[in-house]
């Protein structure tokens, strides 16, 4: 059976979220228009800086997720990476497919953050979909 379109880009999500340096919660992004992949961003560190899974140990691992004190930790948020990677002109009325796991459990309730949402909204995004469901945005 043939895998409807929705469910390929998350699947291609998913593959993305395995390349996330990230110790707590790995999250895969992949931005979409006119049914063409223009980007993809996983959770990490900077570039060339060491990341969690150099260092063996992860400063927010104990803390509650989305706790709003990303102060101490290092990483770039999936959906930044991707919106990093493109150019407005190409994501705009487009979608931004979200995956995450966390110790290989699959996370179906997961949304951006207050920052992500604000940065997705203002590249022109339409809408996120994640496995459990889709967040409309008017532009």
């Amino acid at each position: 059976m043939r895998l409807d379109k929705d469910s390929y880009y998350l699947n291609i999500a998913q593959a993305v979220s395995k390349r996330s340096t990230c110790l707590k919660r790995q999250y895969g992004a992949v931005i979409v228009n006119y049914d063409e992949i223009i980007s993809t961003g996983y959770n990490g560190s900077v570039r060339n800086k060491l990341n969690c899974c150099d260092l063996g140990k992860c400063i927010r691992l104990d803390k509650e997720h989305n706790s709003g004190d990303y102060d101490v930790c290092a990483s770039v948020h999936a959906e930044q990476n991707a919106l990093l990677s493109a150019a407005r002109r190409d994501m705009i009325g487009g979608d931004l497919y979200l995956f995450c796991s966390e110790d290989d459990n699959v996370i179906e309730d997961i949304k951006p953050c207050p920052l992500c949402e604000r940065m997705i909204r203002n590249a022109g995004i339409s809408r996120v979909i994640t496995l459990g469901g889709i967040i409309n945005y008017e532009n």
